[in-house]
C-alpha cells in the first residue's frame, strides 16, 4: 500500500513538473513573439523563462529521488527487522522449548546447533551494516598490505561452503593464475568480506538448483578478476548497475520471496573502490543467471598496486 501510495506521489510530481515547465516554456515563447522588436526584452525574457524550466525541472527530479530514497530506507528497515526477528524469535522458541520440556540429549545438541546458526545470522546482518556504514565513509586509514589474493578466495570458498552446507561440486573454485601473481595490496578483512558477499549472494539467488563457478584469473598484466557465476534467478540487463546502490534490490518477480538487507552488492562495489578497483555484474535476464566480477590491480615489485 505505502509502495503503490509513492508511485502515485511520484507520478504526480513528475507530472506536475512536465506540466509546469511546458507551460511555462509556452508563455516564454508567446512573450517573445509578442515582442520580437524588442531585442534586449526578449534576451532577458528568454533568461528568465529558461530559468523558471530549469527550476521546475531540477525540483521535479530532486522530489523524485527523495521519494525514492524513502522507499529504498523503508524496505531496508523492513528487510533488516525481518533479519534480526526471525533468528531471534527461533532461538527464544529453543530455548523455551528446553526450559519447559524435558528433551533427549540429541535433540538438545540439535538445539544447540539450530541456536548457533541463528546466531551466526544475527551477527552477519550487524556486521552487513556496519560495513555499509564504514564503507560509506570515503576517509578511512588505509591499512593495505601485499596478500595472495588467490588463498583468501579459497579460504571465502571453503567458508560458503560449510556455512551454506555444500558439497563441492555445488561451489566450485578455479584458479588461472600462476603461483605467485596473485598477490594484492590491500586490507585482508576487507577483501574477505567483499567475496563473502560475492559468495553469499550466488548462493541466495541460486535458487533450490545451486551451482556456482568461482574463477580467478588475470584481466590483464596489471590487473586480477575475480568472477562469481550462478545460474540462478538472474537481473533484467537495465538493473545490472542499479544492483550495487546502496538498500536498491531488484525488483523481480522471481525474487520477491528471499531476504536480504540490500547492502552487499554496496560494500562490494565500495571496498573495490578503495583497492582501487571495480565491481560489475553480468546477466541475460531473469532466469538466465548472474555472473559478478570483481577486479583489482595487482601488486608490483616494489609494493605498489599496478
Amino acid at each position: 500500500m505505502r509502495i503503490t501510495s509513492r508511485r502515485k506521489a511520484i507520478y504526480t510530481f513528475l507530472v506536475l513538473g512536465v506540466g509546469l515547465a511546458g507551460v511555462a516554456v509556452a508563455v516564454g515563447f508567446g512573450w517573445i513573439i509578442l515582442n520580437w522588436r524588442e531585442g534586449i526584452r526578449v534576451f532577458l525574457g528568454v533568461i528568465f523563462f529558461g530559468a523558471i524550466a530549469t527550476g521546475l525541472v531540477l525540483n521535479t527530479i530532486f522530489l523524485i529521488r527523495e521519494i525514492r530514497r524513502n522507499e529504498q530506507h523503508d524496505s531496508f528497515i523492513n528487510a533488516v527487522t525481518h533479519e534480526l526477528k526471525t533468528p531471534i524469535a527461533s532461538i527464544r522458541l529453543y530455548l523455551q522449548t528446553l526450559q519447559r520440556r524435558d528433551v533427549g540429549e540429541s535433540q538438545r545438541s540439535e538445539f544447540y546447533r539450530l541456536m548457533i546458526d541463528d546466531t551466526d545470522r544475527l551477527m552477519r546482518t550487524v556486521e552487513q551494516v556496519l560495513r555499509a556504514g564504514m564503507a560509506g565513509q570515503r576517509r578511512t586509514a588505509k591499512r593495505h598490505a601485499a596478500l595472495d589474493f588467490s588463498l583468501l578466495v579459497n579460504e571465502c570458498v571453503n567458508v560458503a561452503r560449510v556455512r551454506h552446507h555444500l558439497e563441492p561440486e555445488k561451489l566450485t573454485y578455479d584458479l588461472a593464475v600462476n603461483n605467485g601473481t596473485g598477490t594484492v595490496l590491500g586490507d585482508a578483512q576487507e577483501l574477505q568480506t567483499a567475496v563473502g558477499n560475492l559468495l553469499d549472494n550466488a548462493v541466495k539467488y541460486s535458487g533450490e538448483n545451486i551451482d556456482v563457478a568461482v574463477r580467478l584469473e588475470a584481466a590483464d598484466d596489471k590487473h586480477l578478476q575475480l568472477s562469481v557465476r550462478d545460474r540462478g534467478v538472474g537481473i533484467p540487463p537495465a538493473e545490472t548497475k542499479r544492483i550495487f546502490k546502496r538498500f536498491y534490490r531488484v525488483p523481480n518477480r522471481l525474487t520477491s520471496h528471499i531476504k536480504g538487507t540490500g547492502l552487499g552488492l554496496f560494500i562490494v562495489r565500495s571496498i573495490a573502490k578503495k583497492h582501487g578497483g571495480r565491481a560489475y555484474a553480468e546477466s541475460a535476464g531473469e532466469g538466465q543467471g548472474t555472473t559478478v566480477v570483481l577486479e583489482l590491480p595487482r601488486e608490483t615489485s616494489n609494493g605498489t598496486q599496478a
